[in-house]
């Protein structure tokens, strides 16, 4: 019954990590539909701050209008459903070396020459050329040494546009941006998502990714030369169980 079991939920397992590459088994693999992401909802429905709408009556009146349609308008990404770039320009290498060396040496010994006459009794009783005079002789040694050293060197170079999708009350903007680029079998995405200060944000309207708090940036993709590149889920599944 258990072996049963087993194997219905090994098969289970596959079917699902099949199901997973299954967009992509003879064809490029699909794009993720845009209406669905959190951009296009916060583009749909931007909402509009108090603020603005006192504003816009007065603003129909002036000659310099400072609104963002106008020369002298601040068109920097303000509210949800803005649109922004971030600057992703990654260039860090780090190393660190170490090494450790111990020793020890330890030496003990007993000796019982008498006690009660016990020993010279004992001795009757041991054989030829053994003697209770020395007891016990222990000696040990140990060492041990070891090196380790860690070598990295990243470097990114990325540009991606992001959404505001929500403005957080104390006026930091909560953004999210993503991008996909597909060449032939393969789909490159590129996700960028954490929170920003207003002020932070460049007359360019943009901002570098050591600006963004919270910032998380993925780079990665799917297709056929990540499948390959990726062990079966069957070796994943030992390596993880296997304590050797």
């Amino acid at each position: 019954m258990h072996t049963t079991l087993k194997i219905a939920g090994f098969a289970v397992l596959g079917l699902t990590v099949a199901c997973a590459r299954a967009d992509h088994i003879g064809s490029t693999p699909d794009f993720t539909a845009a209406q669905d992401a959190s951009e296009a909802r916060a583009m749909i429905d931007p909402g509009l701050p108090i603020v603005l709408l006192e504003r816009r009556a007065a603003d129909a009146a002036s000659l310099w209008s400072p609104s963002r349609a106008s020369l002298l308008g601040d068109r920097r990404a303000v509210m949800r459903g803005d649109i922004l770039t971030v600057v992703i320009e990654i260039d860090e290498s780090a190393e660190i070396s170490n090494s450790t060396d111990r020793s020890r040496s330890g030496s003990e010994n007993l000796s019982l020459p008498g006690l009660f006459g016990i020993p010279q009794r004992l001795d009757e009783k041991l054989p030829e050329g053994a003697s209770s005079a020395e007891l016990v002789g222990i000696n040990s040694q140990s060492s041990s040494s070891g090196d380790g050293s860690v070598k990295r060197n990243e470097k990114l170079e990325l540009r991606v546009a992001a959404t505001v999708i929500d403005v957080l009350p104390n006026g930091v903007l909560s953004i999210s941006g993503s991008q996909e680029l597909r060449v032939n079998f393969e789909l490159r995405e590129l996700l960028v998502t954490g929170f920003v200060r207003p002020a932070d944000i460049s007359r360019q309207n943009e901002i570098t990714y050591d600006k963004i708090a919270s910032a998380r940036v993925s780079y990665g993709g799917r297709g056929q030369i990540s499948d390959m590149q990726q062990p079966r889920i069957g070796q994943q599944v030992l390596d993880a169980v296997l304590p050797f």
